[in-house]
Order: C-alpha cells, then sequence, then structure tokens
C-alpha cells in the first residue's frame, strides 16, 4: 500500500506538470495569435508614427497603437527621469553614483563597469545617449531609485501614465527584455516630445557623436546623426524580438518632427522609413495654426504642453510681412527653438526660424520670428519685453543675424 501511495504521488506531480504545460502551452498559443492577429508586441509588420514637436498634432501614423517591446527606448524615460532630477536641483552632471554587482552584470552592450566602482551622471547620461548602454542606465536608475532598480521601474511607470503614455509599462531602467515591458509608437513620441519640450537645456546629449570615457573613446551607434541633415537625436533599440526600433527628432526652418518606428526588419529599413517620414513631414501640406486647424488630433489629451495656447487669443489684424521679432542668442540649439516655438504660439503667427552662429570660436543660436507685419511684429515684440524677455524688431533680411551682439546670449 505504502508503494502504492508513492506512485500515486509522482503520478500526481505528473499530472500537474502536464497541466502546467498545457496551461502554458495554451498562453503561447493565445499570444501567437494575438500576435498573427495584429495586436501583440511581435506581430507582423511596422509601427510608426510622426508629430509636430510644437502642436503635438500627429502628421502619419500606421500602427501607432499596437503594443511592441521598447528595447533601449526605454532609456528615454530613464533619461526623462535624470533630466527632471537635474532641473530640480537633487542631483548634478558631476555627482558620482555607485556601480552595483547587478548593473555591472547586466547583458551587453555595455560599459564595462566593474561591481564597486562609480560613474558621473554626466558619463552615465552620454554612455546611453551614444551606445545605449544597459550597465550605466541601471547604475543610473538604481541611483535614482534610491537603490532599487525595481523601485526606479516603477517611478519610470507612474510617469509614463502621467505624461499620457496610457499603453505603457516599464519594468527596468535599460529596456533589456521582459514580457511585460511594451509601448507603442504614440506613446515613445508622447515621451520624446516631453523632452525636447521641457528639457531643451539637454539637447546637446542627443547630438554627441562620441565621446571620451576613460581614456577611450565611444560612438554614437544612431546613425542618423550622419544620414539625416537636421538631426538632433534621439535614440536606437534593439532585441531579437523588438527588431529595430528608432525615435528620431528633426529641425528644419524652425520647424521640429518627431518620427518613432518600432519593429523594423533591419537598422537600414529603419533608416530608409524614418527619412522618408522625415521628408514627407518636412515638404508635404502643412497648415500653420493661424490659417486652418489640424486634421488629426494631438498625440495625447492628458498632456498638455505648456507651448499651447488657446486659439481665441490670436489678434485679427494682418500678419504677414517681411519683418522678423529677434528674439535672442542661445548656447543650445533646443533653448533657441523652444523659444522661437514659444513666442509663434503666443498667437500662431509668424515663421519660428532658427540660425547656428559661429562667435568667437563658440557656437550660438539665433532665435527669430520672422515673416510678421510691421504692426504684428511690434505687438508680439511687447509682449515679450512684458514677460521679461528681450526682443527686438528688425527687417527679417539674414543680414541682420550678424549684428546681434553677444549681450543677447540667453540661457
Amino acid at each position: 500500500m505504502r508503494w502504492r501511495v508513492k506512485i500515486s504521488g509522482v503520478a500526481s506531480w505528473l499530472m500537474l506538470g502536464l497541466c502546467l504545460a498545457v496551461m502554458l502551452s495554451g498562453a503561447r498559443a493565445d499570444a501567437y495569435q494575438q500576435d498573427q492577429a495584429g495586436f501583440g508586441p511581435t506581430s507582423p509588420g511596422v509601427s510608426s508614427i510622426v508629430i509636430d514637436a510644437a502642436t503635438g498634432d500627429v502628421i502619419a501614423q500606421h500602427g501607432a497603437d499596437i503594443p511592441r517591446y521598447p528595447a533601449s527606448l526605454a532609456k528615454l524615460m530613464t533619461l526623462d527621469l535624470a533630466f527632471q532630477a537635474l532641473r530640480d536641483g537633487k542631483t548634478t552632471l558631476d555627482t558620482m553614483i555607485p556601480v552595483s554587482y547587478h548593473a555591472a552584470s547586466v547583458e551587453p552592450v555595455k560599459l564595462g563597469l566593474r561591481p564597486g566602482s562609480s560613474i558621473s551622471v554626466r558619463d552615465a547620461i552620454l554612455a546611453m545617449t551614444t551606445m545605449s548602454a544597459n550597465d550605466a542606465a541601471t547604475a543610473l536608475g538604481e541611483y535614482l531609485g534610491g537603490g532599487s532598480e525595481a523601485r526606479f521601474a516603477q517611478m519610470m511607470t507612474l510617469r509614463a501614465h502621467a505624461l499620457g503614455m496610457a499603453q505603457t509599462e516599464f519594468y527596468n531602467a535599460s529596456g533589456l527584455p521582459d514580457p511585460n515591458q511594451v509601448s507603442t509608437a504614440r506613446d515613445l513620441a508622447i515621451l520624446a516630445r516631453n523632452i525636447v519640450i521641457d528639457y531643451p537645456q539637454f539637447q546637446p546629449f542627443f547630438e554627441v557623436e562620441k565621446f571620451n570615457f576613460r581614456g577611450e573613446e565611444v560612438y554614437s551607434n544612431n546613425g542618423m546623426l550622419k544620414l539625416y541633415p537636421g538631426t538632433t537625436g534621439m535614440k536606437t533599440g534593439y532585441t531579437d524580438l523588438a527588431r529595430h526600433n528608432l525615435v528620431t527628432t528633426a529641425q528644419r526652418d524652425g520647424r521640429v518632427l518627431i518620427g518613432v518606428v518600432l519593429h523594423e526588419p533591419s537598422w537600414g529599413a529603419s533608416y530608409d522609413q524614418m527619412t522618408a517620414m522625415l521628408n514627407s513631414g518636412f515638404d508635404g501640406p502643412f497648415n500653420p495654426p493661424d490659417t486652418a486647424v489640424a486634421a488629426a488630433a494631438p498625440v495625447a489629451q492628458p498632456y498638455q504642453a505648456p507651448l499651447r495656447l488657446a486659439r481665441a487669443t490670436r489678434p485679427q489684424f494682418h500678419t504677414r510681412g517681411i519683418w522678423a521679432d529677434q528674439l535672442g542668442m542661445f548656447h543650445h540649439i533646443g533653448s533657441a527653438r523652444v523659444e522661437a516655438m514659444n513666442v509663434h504660439n503666443m498667437h500662431g503667427i509668424g515663421t519660428p526660424r532658427i540660425a547656428r552662429i559661429e562667435q568667437n570660436g563658440h557656437v550660438i543660436w539665433n532665435a527669430q520670428l520672422a515673416d510678421l507685419s510691421l504692426g504684428a511684429a511690434y505687438q508680439t515684440c511687447d509682449e515679450v519685453s512684458a514677460r521679461g524677455d528681450k526682443c527686438r524688431v528688425i527687417p527679417a533680411d539674414s543680414s541682420h543675424v550678424a549684428m546681434v551682439v553677444a549681450s543677447d546670449l540667453g540661457t
């Protein structure tokens, strides 16, 4: 009898194992069917979206709400929270952060940080924006999460939902594979737009093509920086299941577009698709906010960017002309871009314009609002001056750009 009990016990465990196997097989089958139906992270096809950074309006999209594995695009949220901490004075770029055994042991791509060593916040950010280092991202996430990457992942998800990224869940700081870590092209466009608008002072991090880390040159893996004129970032991401993912910001004539492509079969296909999307966005029909209402809805209703104002405030006078408002010179392209767009969106008139200038061996950025009538130029400038910012009316001629003196330098 005792022998039969043992046989029965073994049989019960075998039966339990068989049931679990069947359940897991069924779950995989459901996931496969979901993907084949076009709703799962690895479902066939590509997800993409391109938006206008100033307005948030969607220019084009395809499968933008299909949940996908973000891969290293998740690092954009780690960077978003790092920029927030820097802006709020909770840390500095020179702060040294510890490298735990967990951070040092994550899968490549990585810097090769050693357990017990440390890395500055600046170098951790640069390692993420260039080579997409997982160990640097994990160490930064642990630091911002009070020593816990899991706690930081919760912070990432809460931040995502606060921005309106309704379909996004984060489970680590680096984007390394996790079956529950998903996002969408639309959600990632919201995140990229938030970085562009809220943290222009950190824009140069995304434009770095290489930096020196402890005597070694670390190069960017973002091919768009060299392939597409006007590219200002942002991020690449790849895993076997996520495939090739890309977020790109680019500016032309003062206008900034944000593109996202997910689940591409190759980097070549990613870059080709992004190039086509951005070209179409810049060159295609565009209705300025003062002449037409955009047909597409904003990217995310819950998130209202500070650049958008009620259209009822637009002045009722002739606004087109040959005059411009000189808005100042800036050390960072992002700051110049935001100022030009901000003034443009006060009334939705004129053309935001950014110009690169070399002065005394340094690169600075000129911000203007052009194509204004003389009356519109003076009225807008008066409003800008009333809020404490510099502004002066000039003829909209490129020769006036060089006449701006160093005293006009802003942040």
